[in-house]
């Protein structure tokens, strides 16, 4: 059963020998990036790029669901595109527009 499986994924046109496999494949190293930079400090990041990471993310998981062969490889990475996108400009704008400032203590 486990090799009728490995036969069938391997043999998928989105499988391994393609293209459709690999570049989706690789893609995934721009969201494992996203997700290494939840450590850096929101004043750090860029809204252009996370709006582009995002609008990537949402446009590409939808055109991933129309193609033929559907390819749910692209779909999962775009949609951890989207995810971490959204994630990152959140924190910027939550950053920017309603931190408050620090509070200065009182000279005694």
């Amino acid at each position: 059963m486990a090799t009728s499986k490995l036969h069938a994924l391997w043999n998928h046109p989105a499988g391994p020998k393609t293209i459709h496999f690999w570049a989706p494949t690789f893609k995934w190293g721009i969201s494992i990036a996203n997700i290494a930079d939840f450590a850096k400090p929101p004043e750090k990041l860029s809204y252009p790029q996370q709006i582009a990471v995002t609008a990537t993310g949402i446009i590409w998981s939808r055109y991933s669901t129309v193609i033929t062969p559907k390819n749910w490889n692209l779909f999962s990475v775009n949609v951890a595109m989207a995810g971490t996108g959204l994630y990152q400009l959140s924190r910027k704008i939550k950053h920017d527009y309603f931190e408050e400032a620090e509070p200065v203590p009182a000279k005694e």
